[in-house]
């Protein structure tokens, strides 16, 4: 039993890294070419920003989420649910944001 908590312990913290990785790499290149379309003036600049910032958000909140797999104490658990609440309202405001953007520009 023991060694396929550790199994699940490493296949999820590999996990962890590897949904990490693809929601930082997503937000980085999301501002690098959100700030490309700012220098020529693209008119749907602020939607695509916002819609890559969400994206990369809602991997790094796969992995919070994946990250409560392996908590082992109460006190964990709840600075994991604290981040996972932050995230979540931050990917809320964000889609909110694109609705709003998306409205106006109709």
């Amino acid at each position: 039993m023991e060694y396929l908590e550790e199994l699940l312990s490493l296949v999820a913290n590999a996990a962890i890294l590897i949904f990490e990785f693809i929601g930082v790499g997503i937000i980085i290149y999301s501002g690098l070419t959100g700030f490309l379309r700012f220098v020529r003036r693209a008119p749907d600049t602020k939607i695509y920003l916002a819609k890559g910032l969400a994206m990369g958000l809602e991997f790094k909140m796969g992995s919070e989420i994946l990250r409560t797999v392996v908590v082992r104490e109460w006190k964990e658990i709840g600075i994991v649910a604290g981040i996972i609440a932050l995230r979540a309202a931050l990917t809320f405001l964000i889609h909110w944001e694109i609705k709003e953007e998306e409205k106006a520009g109709e």
